[in-house]
């Protein structure tokens, strides 16, 4: 069961992320999640909707790279990183520190699941990079002391992992939008992205809920608040 902190009667900043491979159908329902918290949560709590690469000016520049850009796996690595520590810095830190829901498309876990594990890119590399982006140290007391951290950084409060098949995943990215050069990749990319994200269910998995999206829409927009209500978020 995932770690939570605190709960909606509070007025403790809740952070949850959405994972899942391209195709998983998470994104579908963050907004049906963010439009449920506005309507139970406190009138003075803000519900703060927000993606990964992306969330800033900058970030969102980076995003256009990151997606559409041919590069050196550390170089991709390194610009997603920058991308995340901007977005910390001026979004989702300050956000918390005023006591806001952030839901966030993608964190940290998607690194280590397409950078490390799809890309087959270095884990150790990857730590390191988590850690520096993820340090608040260098953030004013006056939003640090608000911020619940893990190990000294910043993680969710609770992940909802999107678990799909990579195969069915490929036949919707099909039916979809022009792929970016992640959505194309092959089945096999899919599959190494898969076990990525088990490992990092694997190493936190009080935070992790994991959410059939191989089912209805409304199967598993059903999943996804019975799990929010289940850890007394809403």
């Amino acid at each position: 069961m995932a770690r939570i902190r605190h709960n909606i009667e509070d007025m403790t900043g809740i952070f949850i992320s959405f994972e899942g491979i391209d195709g998983a159908g998470k994104s579908s329902h963050i907004q049906a999640l963010a439009q449920a918290f506005r309507s139970r949560a406190s009138s003075s709590r803000n519900i703060v909707l927000t993606r990964e690469p992306g969330g800033t000016a900058l970030s969102e520049k980076l995003r256009e790279l990151i997606l559409h850009e041919p590069m050196d796996a550390l170089t991709e690595a390194l610009l997603v990183f920058a991308a995340r520590r901007e977005h910390i810095v001026q979004v989702i830190a300050p956000a918390l520190a005023r006591g806001d829901v952030v839901l966030c498309d993608r964190f940290t876990d998607a690194s280590f699941a397409y950078q490390g594990a799809g890309r087959s890119f270095d884990l150790e590399m990857l730590s390191k990079l988590e850690l520096a982006a993820q340090d608040l140290c260098r953030l004013p007391s006056e939003i640090t002391s608000k911020i619940s951290m893990k190990d000294g950084i910043l993680q969710p409060d609770l992940t909802l992992l999107f678990e799909v098949p990579p195969q069915v995943a490929a036949e919707r990215l099909a039916q979809a939008r022009q792929p970016d050069k992640f959505e194309s990749q092959d089945v096999a990319f899919f599959e190494r992205v898969v076990s990525g994200y088990a490992a990092r269910v694997a190493a936190d998995p009080q935070r992790f809920v994991r959410i059939n999206g191989h089912q209805s829409l409304e199967n598993v927009r059903s999943d996804v608040m019975a799990t929010v209500r289940s850890l007394g978020l809403i």
